[in-house]
């Protein structure tokens, strides 16, 4: 099973993401999202297999146990690698809680996994929230930057399969966490603030 961990968008936000990508869908080369697949990734853990998948899930549950809702901000779009040929055009994401949230992942699957974690691919590479917008199939121009400066509140996180189609790859939603733990919640609501749902 092809896994990652990964939060969805609220619609707001999948719409002004959506508009941005009216920027490259002139050029043949870039492949823009489908805005039904758009998230950002917490932990991508490759190929698993299946008799591991409730312990992934398990830890889901514990770490959503322990971390509160939190804001996130949406900033302006940037390129992967940023120098030479890009190869993705996403949006740059911004929270505290994005980080705490990706290095307990990363924690909870080293002690599952040991040293064999550091195969999972991109494990040596640092977490930095984004949301990929468009990957370059073919030569095509860089496009000017989009910016946004939109807020959204982050209520959960979920555990996703990617099954990988000739036509692109396909997304299962395995399980939502839902956070509901108390760290941080003054300071991810702000004076006054209450979290929605509440």
């Amino acid at each position: 099973m092809r896994l990652f961990y990964a939060v969805f968008l609220p619609e707001e936000v999948r719409a002004a993401l959506v508009e941005a990508q009216t920027k490259v869908r002139p050029f043949r080369g870039w492949k823009p999202v489908p805005p039904h697949q758009l998230h950002l990734t917490l932990l991508f853990l490759g190929e698993r297999p299946e008799e591991e998948l409730p312990d992934y899930l398990a830890l889901g549950h514990r770490l959503a146990r322990l971390e509160a809702p939190f804001r996130a901000r949406l900033r302006g779009t940037g390129y992967f690698p940023n120098e030479g040929t890009p190869r993705v055009w996403f949006a740059k994401a911004e929270a505290e809680g994005f980080l705490r949230l990706a290095e307990g992942l990363r924690a909870g699957v080293e002690e599952l996994l040991g040293e064999e974690a550091v195969r999972i691919p991109g494990w040596d590479k640092p977490f930095k929230p984004h949301i990929t917008l468009a990957r370059r199939k073919a030569p095509a121009p860089w496009v000017p930057p989009v910016l946004f400066g939109l807020e959204w509140p982050v209520e959960g996180f979920a555990l996703v399969r990617s099954e990988l189609k000739p036509k692109g790859p396909v997304y299962t939603v395995l399980e939502k966490f839902s956070l509901r733990g108390e760290h941080g919640r003054e300071q991810a609501q702000g004076p006054g603030e209450r979290p929605e749902g509440d």
